[in-house]
């Protein structure tokens, strides 16, 4: 497997000139290719599951100097394991992993910052929070000292992404404006531009 180098200059650049985050989407991608992307410039790696991510980059001599997102359901008992590999949780979406995001996060804990994973698209094969019940969950993870800094949606596949987007930029905005939104992959990176995303996460188009 090798990498894209044009895109990804391209997209560090766009992302540069847009002040937003560009994530590579490192999940079933072996260390050689995470090696890669770094010495391209890239800095914010996804992963889907915690021992995955855990056995890839736990060696790291630089670790300090890349964010590790968790962009994949979170299992309750995965959660310890989890807050000491990634730096960002983007994949909150019930109650149960918050309590117990609550009950084991400390000082020691790597992971600082999360993220509300919303069912934009209400798809019963999907995680995530039902849009309506967004500000109680924001709500509700606030009050327990969790540090939600975004929301983070995968849209329908088979529809256009325009509405779902837009539908989490209202949302968004309906409980504070300063929240991050986690949204744009390879297929649709283009029109989250259009709705203020600040991160995309680009897997399959960076490989070869």
């Amino acid at each position: 497997m090798s990498v894209k180098e044009s895109l990804i200059k391209e997209l560090l650049q766009k992302s540069q000139d847009r002040k937003i985050d560009f994530m590579a989407v490192s999940k079933k991608r072996s260390v050689n290719d995470i090696i890669e992307l770094q010495k391209l410039g890239v800095k914010i790696f996804g992963e889907n599951q915690v021992q995955e991510a855990d056995s890839k980059f736990s060696s790291f001599s630089d670790r300090d100097l890349i964010q590790l997102h968790l962009i994949g359901p979170l299992q309750s008992n995965k959660t310890k394991k989890a807050l000491e590999v990634f730096d960002t949780i983007q994949s909150l979406d019930r109650k149960k992993i918050i309590d117990t995001i609550f009950e084991y996060q400390n000082e020691n804990s790597r992971t600082k910052e999360f993220y509300l994973q919303i069912n934009i698209g209400q798809e019963p094969q999907k995680s995530g929070i039902e849009p309506h019940d967004t500000s109680y969950f924001y709500d509700y993870a606030k009050a327990k000292n969790i540090n939600i800094v975004g929301l983070m949606c995968i849209p329908p596949l088979e529809l256009p992404p325009d509405i779902f987007f837009s539908k989490m930029l209202k949302i968004r905005d309906s409980i504070d404006k300063n929240l991050k939104l986690s949204m744009g992959m390879s297929s649709d990176y283009n029109i989250a531009f259009n709705y203020q995303t600040n991160l995309i996460r680009i897997g399959s188009a960076l490989f070869v």
